[in-house]
């Protein structure tokens, strides 16, 4: 065979898919070492080993990174879980409904960030007024704005509409940049806003948030309850 007929036969993914199933090719055939042009992205490569140096060099310090990333990650998550458990903590000591309500209120502004909070309620609750709550006896018929959020069930996170930040927050609309918006069921949704455009953000994970949107709602079951 001609080694046009070679050229056109195998490709550079067959000798590819071939070196890796033979690693130890260039041991039984020393002399192509010296023929092989190896990449110099990184600059000058004096030989095979020290270019194979380089690469398990370089994927180390990218599995370093992955893991600092992973181990922040990780902090965080211990960080957040340790705040819904003060949360819940908060709600079980208070003794009546306006201190449940306001223990909640007050946990989330301290322990998660947050600049502005607001709490929905739907249906009849005896609480007496507050800046961070909103009473809608008409429930969710009252609030169309938020007819696809209540209907998914599931909390969102980032940048909401005007509309929706208008209904929510009123005159304090124009300085929140981000949000999380939690559902709790029948009973109302609770509203969580930040002037950091950053501090919330579409696709952060809901886990803490679902966390929290249950011990707020379980905290309003009692208080529908007058426990």
């Amino acid at each position: 065979m001609t080694n046009a007929l070679l050229e056109e036969t195998i490709k550079a993914g067959d000798v590819a898919a071939y070196l890796r199933r033979h690693p130890g090719f260039l041991s039984d055939y020393p002399e192509l070492a010296t023929l092989l042009t190896l990449p110099r992205e990184q600059g000058a490569v004096a030989s095979l080993a020290a270019y194979q140096l380089q690469a398990l060099r370089d994927k180390n310090s990218e599995l370093e990174r992955k893991f600092a990333e992973l181990t922040t990650i990780a902090a965080e998550n211990e960080r957040l879980m340790q705040r819904v458990h003060d949360l819940n903590v908060a709600v079980l000591r208070a003794n009546t409904p306006e201190v449940a309500a306001r223990s909640v209120v007050a946990r989330l502004s301290e322990d998660f960030g947050t600049d502005h909070t607001r709490l929905v309620l739907f249906g009849k609750f005896t609480l007496p007024p507050a800046d961070w709550l909103v009473l809608e006896p008409e429930g969710r018929s009252a609030m169309p704005e938020f007819a696809d959020f209540l209907g998914h069930h599931e909390p969102v996170s980032g940048r909401l509409s005007a509309d929706r930040l208008h209904r929510l927050f009123g005159a304090e609309a124009s300085h929140i940049k981000s949000a999380a918006l939690m559902p709790l069921g029948e009973l109302g949704l609770l509203a969580l806003g930040s002037k950091d455009p950053d501090h919330f953000q579409p696709g952060m994970g809901t886990v803490f948030l679902k966390m929290i949107a249950s011990t707020v709602s379980a905290a309003l079951a009692r208080i529908q309850d007058g426990a």
